[in-house]
Formats: C-alpha cells, structure tokens, sequence
C-alpha cells in the first residue's frame, strides 16, 4: 500500500536507489472509508528521485512514472493466501510501460503478470 510521500527502492539498474512517491495514478480509494489514493502490486505511480548513483543517464531533477513491484502491506491471492515482502520497491518506466533498466533486482510479484507488465516479469530473476 503505497501512497504520497512514500519512499520506494529502485529495483532496476537505471542509475536510481531511492525515490518519493509523489502521485498514485493507479489505485484505489474506498468511500467513505479512506480517502487517501493508494497503490498496490502493479499500480503505476510518479516519483521524484532522491537518491542515485552517479552514473544516472535520466534527469533526477524531472518526475518519472514507475511501476510497484514489491510492497510490505500484504497482498491478498484469490485463493485466500497472502504474500508480503521485505521492502516496498518499484521500476522506473517509460511512456509505453517498458522498464528503463535492463536488469530487475530481486523477486516481483506474480500480479504484474496480470497487469501485462511481462517485460518486467521476464526481466526479474524471480517470481513470488
């Protein structure tokens, strides 16, 4: 469940380590209940990078689009069991929702796979 101001890994070899959450495009709200736009395994969101490595080949100053591949809030299957990570992590993307790096680091969920990111998944050296 990731929402603004939330910190997110970079898990691509783009250049960036950490970025801040700054607009859930994707996502849901529930009436009433939370009013606060929140996005889960495969929602698209924009961030803003805040750390990176020296050798970034995008602009940190713009904000980029990136996809969530991991999150810490559990994550409901539709055969009643859950599946939480360690770390809330995304993937920067570009307009046409391919990953910018060409390596992803560490396990993706299997719900990308729903949401046609299967660059991301083919990339990924493993999926929970």
């Amino acid at each position: 469940m990731i929402q603004q101001e939330t910190i997110v890994e970079i898990a691509d070899n783009s250049g960036a380590k950490t970025a801040l959450c700054i607009r859930v495009l994707g996502g849901s709200t529930a009436r009433g209940k939370k009013t606060r736009r929140t996005a889960s395994v495969g929602d698209i969101i924009r961030v803003a990078i805040k750390k990176s490595l020296p050798t970034l080949s995008l602009d940190d100053k713009k904000v980029h689009r990136a996809v969530i591949i991991r999150t810490k809030y559990p994550i409901r299957r539709p055969d009643g069991s859950y599946v939480r990570f360690d770390s809330n992590a995304a993937v920067l993307i570009d307009d046409n929702n391919n990953p910018i790096g060409t390596r992803i680091f560490g396990a993706v969920a299997r719900e990308l796979r729903e949401k046609q990111f299967m660059k991301i998944v083919s990339l990924a050296s493993e999926v929970v």
